[in-house]
């Protein structure tokens, strides 16, 4: 172990300050620059690709290359928690993930039509070392913070990530738009996603210099361990059938996370595709704009559903954010103009950072009164990536289909509504 002692202010520092590190991941590369990027490469009306053999719709193929990706990753959590319990060295599988992932945003400098397989094959890296890496950060929480610390280091990770993301997205912006022609901007785009890599993988070595190597446990990867992470999760359903209140929470949560999921993961594709924006230069500055808008809204609405779940519980929070969250689509279907997509994109946030911290929080609330909350928790995130994986192919089938966002947009509303009736049938009390 590091001679750092569990719950210091350096040892917690160091372990929050990964979120400055990879945060930037998520907010140029799955929300902002990339999708604009990535739209742009097509130049005519008719966007389609031909990859694997197949030809997709542009917005088509990156969303079914997505629900790939986080399928992997669903398989792959549980595993890697697995290994994270019972092996000494964590950091060593931390650092693999994070700059498999470095790697991955610094190769989409190289993202082309030509390259097609190569170009995903990055952004597949990216999104896998994130996620990964993610698995052992968390992890490590309760290695390095006493309980009672817990909850107040989780959220200066949280703001630490936020301001570093937001400040990186800044940077790039002014990159790309200090140039006036496409090609100038496109070239900008691309520098952008070598920052990301670079920030990531260097200010990770901070977290990397503190961090314990992991519990000690001396285990080696042995078949039993690598499958133990899966022997859990399925204990865990064995406990959840037998709690209705919990498991019919389950239920709606599956439901209605993965349409947001899917709203957050596409929203960008579909202010690209679908918006009027008068000029490539008005989409890229309004897209990016949208995305701060989010961002700094997303803070206001976490806290008015805390309050609003205090004062009228949780289920009737939810079951109100799911509502405002299925008006959202219709509203979607119907906009044409940059003024509606900014007051999607406020509303958006506004829902956001609420339905996230108390979907979370209310299934931590309905927990049996267990000291294994690692692996209820690592169902509870491989049940949110199978419902991105399904809500991202429903998404992009629609898309494919039909030739319009709008239609797949339209078409979440019924998860919503779903989600509002299984809510509605969550006991108050816990029922066993």
């Amino acid at each position: 172990m590091n001679d750092v002692k569990k719950g210091s202010a350096k040892l917690l520092n160091a372990w929050a300050f990964y979120d400055w590190a990879n945060s930037v991941y998520t907010l140029t590369i799955a929300s902002s620059i990339f999708p604009i990027f990535y739209s742009a490469l097509f130049l005519t009306e008719i966007k389609k690709v031909v990859a694997f053999g197949y030809e997709f719709k542009s917005t088509a193929l990156i969303t079914f290359v997505t629900a790939f990706t986080f399928m992997v990753v669903a398989v792959l959590s549980p595993i890697l928690s697995g290994i994270a319990d019972y092996v000494g060295n964590k950091k060593n599988f931390m650092k693999f993930f994070c700059y498999l992932g470095s790697a991955g945003c610094i190769g989409l400098y190289w993202f082309s039509l030509d390259r097609i397989h190569l170009s995903l094959l990055f952004y597949f890296m990216g999104l896998i070392g994130y996620w990964g890496s993610l698995v052992f950060y968390n992890s490590y929480l309760p290695d390095i913070a006493f309980e009672e610390q817990q909850d107040k280091i989780s959220a200066k990770g949280f703001a630490m990530g936020y301001i570093g993301s937001v400040l990186l997205l800044v940077i790039n912006l002014v990159m790309v738009m200090s140039q006036d022609e496409g090609a100038e901007k496109m070239q900008m785009m691309r520098y952008s996603f070598i920052t990301v890599g670079i920030w990531w993988a260097l200010f990770s070595q901070y977290s990397f210099k503190i961090l314990p190597k992991g519990t000690s446990s001396g285990h080696k990867v042995t078949k039993e361990v690598l499958f133990n992470g899966l022997k859990e999760l399925k204990g865990v359903w064995g406990q959840l059938k037998l709690d209705l209140r919990l498991k019919r929470y389950l239920y709606a949560f599956f439901v209605f996370s993965m349409a947001v999921q899917t709203i957050m993961l596409v929203a960008v594709y579909f202010g690209e595709e679908e918006i009027d924006w008068g000029s490539d230069e008005a989409k890229t500055t309004g897209l990016i704009v949208s995305i701060l808008v989010i961002q700094i809204v997303a803070i206001v609405g976490a806290i008015l559903t805390s309050r609003a779940s205090s004062k009228y519980g949780n289920i009737k929070a939810l079951i109100v954010t799911n509502f405002i969250w299925m008006s959202l689509c219709v509203y979607a279907y119907f906009m044409q103009s940059p003024v509606q997509f900014y007051i999607a994109a406020g509303l958006v946030g506004l829902v956001m950072g609420g339905i996230q911290s108390l979907a979370r929080s209310t299934y931590s609330k309905f927990l049996p009164e267990t000291e294994d909350t690692t692996s209820f928790f690592s169902f509870y995130d491989v049940a949110e990536k199978i419902g991105i994986v399904i809500g991202m192919l429903i998404y992009g089938f629609i898309d494919q289909i039909t030739g319009s966002m709008r239609n797949s947009i339209l078409f979440l509303v019924l998860f919503f509504l779903l989600g509002i009736v299984l809510l509605f049938r969550v006991p108050k009390h816990r029922v066993v």
